[in-house]
């Protein structure tokens, strides 16, 4: 099963307008079917972690009946080699189910992150 860049618009979409997301969002998929999408989170950003946690919480661990066929996590080239994290620390969102498709993903984000999600205010700021 080959992807396309249309199958991706909904979900780069959607995350381009997370807060703390930084453009560009690119994205891939073998010709298995098995596909990535990869960001950068501006660190210094007040809702850096917020974000961080939401994505990780729906992406790898909604609840222990029903998981989602994704991965949420950090990725970086040596850091002693190029940089810190302001620079060289991106995040990945990886499936290995291709009939799991981006555009699914997205809903289910939609679903569950707050609404509208641009809007700051819609989300949790406390401090810990």
């Amino acid at each position: 099963m080959i992807m396309d860049d249309r199958s991706f618009i909904k979900l780069t979409g959607y995350l381009r307008r997370i807060p703390a997301i930084q453009a560009p969002v690119s994205h891939g998929a073998d010709r298995d079917g098995l596909w990535w999408v990869k960001f950068n989170i501006n660190i210094d950003h007040e809702l850096a972690w917020n974000v961080v946690q939401e994505l990780g919480h729906v992406l790898n661990y909604l609840s222990l009946d029903e998981r989602l066929p994704t991965v949420f996590k950090p990725v970086s080239p040596a850091p002693y080699m190029n940089g810190g994290p302001r620079e060289f620390l991106s995040w990945v969102i990886e499936c290995e189910d291709p009939n799991f498709r981006p555009g699914t993903v997205a809903e289910w984000l939609e679903g569950r992150l707050p609404r509208p999600v641009e809007d700051l205010s819609q989300w949790d700021m406390e401090d810990e």
